[in-house]
């Protein structure tokens, strides 16, 4: 894998709304640096973005689509003037260096806590525990029993979605991306044993589904077509979060309805475990099993590396490859990736907190001359 003998992850890719210098996508990675009671990007957000700006495409940091939707500490919004501004000034620095962003918007639903609303229970579909921690301004606390939404809650937050998406267009991104995966407040929608209602956003696939349906069709009233996403992880375990009987339906349900939707990309995480004898078994072969559902441009997410990724993209099971954790300490990623360079480590315990140590002082791979490659 060598920049004389480029493999399928490095070539162009053409969205139809978005030309893509290569297929290597920078995913949406939590890292805590808008430090200020705005929520607002910053300078460090600016240098950060811009030094990763050779991904075909980069996606944000989950970003906050309300107050109400908080559930992390110093995580940036798209709710207010002040934030939109500073997004601005990271998509001018992106563009600038000749690459796309998009912002990915994010509700935290159950997986919040009172400490960041006054004292007053987060939102959730259903009254019940999801059994995770929250990094609050005091520190990790245990999630509590959430309130209920009613049905005008969630109208409200089909609305503040559409103006994140409004605010992401204003502030200069490329598109947008709905986070529905890990566990926020739309994969506990998705989820029949934390979404227990009996309305019509419950109780049936069809009904789980809606309100993923409804965001999705107000931020494309937004944008338009090809500037919306969604990333999803049907087989992720993590707490009350673990798939059950009811998963494979619910996503199938889902997965089919976006393929009639004029969406930008469908980004999936693969299984990263055994699945043999669990209720989601059939998607061992998490992205495979999708790509036969969805036509649309498929991204792949879940520990790939340079050969995986190439190789998954040459089977033709994804268009695109998302990287995590290896643009953290690699800013030019693409570059090691391409020529098969080593790649840096990073730092854990600056992943979450912290300033510029462990966030934009990682350096790019030193010039190297030109190799020779024999056949």
């Amino acid at each position: 894998m060598t920049s004389a003998n480029p493999t399928s992850l490095f070539l162009p890719y053409d969205t139809g709304a978005l030309k893509l210098s290569n297929r290597v996508v920078m995913a949406s990675m939590t890292r805590g640096r808008a430090c200020n009671t705005a929520m607002a990007p910053g300078a460090l957000h600016v240098e950060y973005y811009r030094q990763r700006a050779t991904a075909g495409l980069i996606i944000t940091e989950g970003t906050w689509v309300s107050r109400r939707g908080v559930g992390f500490i110093n995580v940036p919004g798209l709710f207010r003037a002040e934030q939109v501004e500073g997004w601005r000034a990271v998509t001018d620095a992106v563009h600038g260096a000749g690459g796309l962003i998009f912002a990915q918007l994010a509700h935290s639903g159950a997986v919040s806590h009172p400490d960041f609303f006054d004292g007053d229970l987060p939102w959730a579909p259903s009254a019940i525990n999801p059994g995770q921690r929250t990094f609050t301004p005091s520190g990790f606390k245990e999630t509590l029993t959430p309130r209920p939404m009613t049905i005008e809650d969630i109208r409200t937050t089909v609305a503040e979605y559409a103006l994140a998406a409004r605010h992401a267009r204003d502030a200069g991104f490329d598109g947008v991306e709905i986070h529905a995966a890990t566990t926020y407040l739309l994969p506990q929608f998705l989820h029949s044993d934390l979404n227990t209602r009996r309305d019509a956003y419950g109780g049936s696939a069809v009904n789980r589904i809606r309100i993923v349906l409804e965001i999705l069709e107000a931020a494309l009233g937004e944008w338009g077509a090809g500037r919306v996403g969604i990333k999803l992880s049907p087989t992720l375990t993590m707490g009350s979060l673990t798939p059950n009987q009811d998963t494979v339906a619910t996503y199938n349900e889902l997965i089919d309805r976006l393929d009639e939707l004029p969406l930008s990309h469908l980004q999936i995480v693969r299984a990263n475990r055994d699945l043999t004898g669990s209720p989601v078994e059939a998607l061992q072969d998490t992205i495979g099993y999708y790509r036969q559902r969805y036509r649309g441009t498929l991204m792949a997410n879940g520990g790939f590396d340079g050969l995986s990724g190439s190789a998954i993209v040459a089977s033709g099971n994804a268009d695109l490859v998302s990287f995590a954790t290896p643009f953290i300490g690699n800013p030019d990623l693409v570059r090691r990736l391409r020529e098969d360079l080593p790649l840096a480590g990073s730092h854990r315990e600056t992943y979450y907190q912290g300033g510029a140590e462990g966030y934009i002082d990682y350096a790019a791979a030193l010039e190297t001359p030109e190799k020779i490659y024999l056949d």
